[in-house]
């Protein structure tokens, strides 16, 4: 498979061998998910071992319990990580989540920087990983922030799974950011809404408004 112009992949293994497709390393010996294979192949039999359904969302392996999404693996050049939905939740007895970047409200990342750190801090991340669980049974989610603009789920979830998207979508005004929440609240079905938000990003990222050219 060759690289289509930042089309995400849709079958789980083609993360594994090949990257998510967003970029122009897809498929190369340089893609980010070739440098980490084996710690993140580590993340996903932990993730599978901890009874998680996996999934491809956004590109990346992204595992479930109950119908709701726990967590979602990512590569870049010099790291790997392992992100947490609905992060504010977690306790963090260890402190190895980490924020991911400056405008991230709650740490809701462990950041890998070689290999050896998966086998080395794996009970801690299967106990992270049943305490989200724990959550996702019990139904218990985050309180909303009153002070902010109620976003669909499916843009939160963008957000929680797209580290340089939610930077570039703080970065954007208020007005910027209700134009999002209005556009994609006015549409029922949330295929449809998934299908937006992946034609947004491009905007989201030059820093534009729904409604601008």
């Amino acid at each position: 498979m060759a690289f289509t112009g930042g089309t995400m992949i849709t079958a789980i293994e083609d993360y594994f061998t090949m990257g998510c497709g967003r970029c122009e390393r897809f498929g190369r010996p340089d893609c980010s998910t070739r440098r980490w294979a084996q710690g993140l192949n580590e993340l996903r039999q932990t993730c599978l071992d901890a009874g998680l359904i996996e999934t491809v969302k956004w590109g990346h392996p992204c595992y479930m319990h109950r119908d709701r999404n726990i967590v979602i693996l990512g590569a870049f050049r010099d790291n790997f990580r392992l992100t947490f939905f609905n992060a504010v939740l977690m306790k963090d007895p260890y402190s190895v989540l980490q924020k991911q970047g400056p405008n991230t409200r709650h740490p809701d990342m462990i950041r890998f920087v070689d290999i050896v750190q998966v086998a080395r801090t794996k009970s801690v991340i299967f106990s992270y990983l049943k305490e989200a669980m724990e959550y996702a049974e019990a139904g218990i989610k985050p309180q909303k922030d009153k002070s902010e603009v109620e976003l669909p789920d499916e843009l939160v979830d963008a957000l929680d799974a797209d580290p340089e998207l939610a930077e570039a979508f703080q970065n954007l005004t208020p007005g910027r950011r209700k134009s999002y929440a209005i556009n994609l609240s006015s549409t029922k079905k949330p295929e449809t809404r998934s299908s937006r938000i992946a034609k947004f990003r491009p905007k989201i990222i030059a820093g534009k408004g729904a409604m601008e050219q």
